[in-house]
């Protein structure tokens, strides 16, 4: 599913009207049919609405909510938010402005709020409803909300009636992630034909609360050929791409994959990493650690084979990768020099499909440019603190544009980046990136990487292409943390949980 700027759904908008020829109306009013149906479905129990309508398209939407909600039977306060009234002129213009001609001559009394208006009664018609429906701006703002317009929101703010916004709630950039000033926090939002990004990347996305979607009635490649690269992994599509499995199979159609890593006090990395892999549908999976950890890890993980790889032996490390489907390096591994320099050579040697996650990551240091020369595919699992050392730069610049980083990670390395956190991103080198909608902050603690570094080498190993593999195991790893928490807090869950829960999560995931 494409995630667009407000640009781009501009873009989209006037396709449909010039290219296809669908009237401006109608796209307004089939999204007005969307909003009332959103309100019949989220809100069963509302019966009066206050509708608060902005000076331009968003808020001609919700004009055309206004008459869809009086034909059902609902009880309205609708109220048009403009700079003037119409004493001084023509408030609205274009398809908004058919609009009001339309629920005026319909006798339906619509209340102007102006600058010198009075607030108090409009605040007590919503704070009396059982719903308040924001269509002041919605993706038309790209500036802080300001007079009369800010002070509004403000005040609904303090109402304690649910809020359902028109595309946007009022006062976000759909462009952006960030907060600009005041803003009318939504219980739903109903946007139209695809995502925006406030919708998706935070802070902006903790505004918007449930999101829902809406046709448009626009033909579906309009969207698929709007500008940007940004997209939001969808349940059904992952759902098509899980390659089914014949009754007569055995394992060794199913991949064999090798482990590298592990450490004196890290041998749970591995353990983790191993469960994980045999969860994720591997069909042999090989641990290669120091020989001081080996009866750890091997009682850890009863289903996987445990060998010894001394440390920074380089040739027994690619001996036991020579016929693995795939190799994943890294988890609990270290970062004393010799292990540096081991990891460096063996991730340019080693032939097959690899994941490089945690001290393997960080061994790698600046030299992404390295990458570039392996034959076979490459994904790299950074968290925002190793995205940093990988590019130079602090933590802090990766937070403040994870799309920028995860991009340039992609294009230096001419790999796969996966940057975990919130909202985790996989880009590629071509520049695509597509946002992980699963998981949850019960999912920030040790050992969670791991788990999907395991998952990951599984799904290579079963013959998944690097770009499919990463969208799948990110959308797993993530579905299982929420299938996790349905049943308890998100403060207790642990790593091992997430393994426990992937027979539920690709079951839930192959039903979609």
């Amino acid at each position: 599913m494409r995630i667009l700027a407000a640009s781009e759904m501009q873009a989209v908008d006037r396709r449909a009207i010039e290219e296809v020829g669908i009237p401006g109306m109608v796209l307004m009013e089939n999204a007005a049919i969307g909003v009332v149906d959103a309100i019949a479905e989220y809100f069963p129990q509302a019966e009066s609405v206050a509708i608060f309508c902005g000076p331009g398209n968003n808020g001609g939407d919700g004009l055309a909510v206004a008459r869809h909600l009086d034909a059902r039977g609902y009880r309205l306060r609708s109220f048009l938010v403009a700079r003037t009234s119409p004493a001084d002129g023509s408030v609205l213009r274009g398809d908004a402005a058919t609009q009001l001609e339309i629920l005026e001559r319909s006798g339906k009394l619509v209340e102007h709020l102006t600058p010198k208006t009075d607030l108090v009664a409009a605040i007590e018609a919503a704070r009396d409803c059982d719903l308040i429906v924001d269509a002041l701006f919605g993706t038309g703002l790209s500036r802080a909300l300001e007079g009369h317009y800010a002070e509004l929101v403000q005040h609904l703010e303090t109402v304690s009636t649910p809020v359902l916004a028109v595309d946007l709630p009022s006062g976000l950039d759909a462009s952006r992630g960030a907060i600009p000033g005041a803003v009318l926090p939504a219980s739903v939002t109903v946007t139209f034909a695809a995502p925006k990004r406030a919708h998706i990347f935070a802070p902006a996305s903790d505004m918007v609360g449930r999101v829902v979607v809406t046709d448009l009635g626009i033909p579906s490649y309009l969207v698929e050929e709007a500008p940007g690269a940004l997209h939001l992994l969808d349940r059904g599509e992952l759902a098509a791409c899980l390659l089914p499995r014949a009754a007569a199979t055995h394992k060794g159609d199913f991949g064999h994959t090798l482990l590298i890593g592990g450490s004196p006090g890290k041998s749970g990395a591995m353990v983790l990493a191993a469960r994980a892999a045999v969860r994720g549908g591997a069909g042999l999976v090989t641990v290669g650690v120091p020989a001081g950890i080996m009866p750890t890890v091997d009682a850890g993980s009863l289903e996987s084979m445990t060998i010894s790889l001394p440390s920074g032996d380089l040739r027994a490390a690619l001996l036991a990768a020579t016929g693995k489907r795939s190799v994943a390096i890294g988890p609990g591994m270290g970062l004393d020099e010799e292990t540096v320099r081991f990891v460096g050579r063996l991730v340019r040697e080693i032939e097959s499909p690899l994941v490089i996650d945690a001290d393997g990551l960080n061994a790698l240091g600046e030299s992404l440019g390295d990458l570039r020369a392996r034959t076979a595919e490459t994904v790299l699992t950074p968290h925002p603190g190793e995205m940093g050392r990988l590019l130079g730069v602090p933590t802090a610049e990766i937070q403040a544009d994870r799309l920028a980083a995860a991009r340039r990670a992609a294009e230096l390395s001419d790999a796969i980046v996966i940057l975990k956190g919130h909202r985790t991103l996989i880009a590629d080198p071509d520049g695509e990136v597509y946002v992980n909608p699963t998981g949850n902050p019960g999912m920030a603690t040790g050992g969670s990487g791991d788990v999907l570094t395991g998952l990951l080498a599984a799904l290579l190993a079963q013959g998944y292409e690097a770009l499919i593999a990463s969208q799948l195991a990110v959308f797993l790893h993530g579905l299982a943390g929420d299938l996790v928490i349905e049943s308890g807090a998100p403060e207790a869950l642990a790593a091992s949980d997430l393994i426990d829960a992937m027979p539920r999560a690709f079951d839930r995931l192959r039903n979609a």
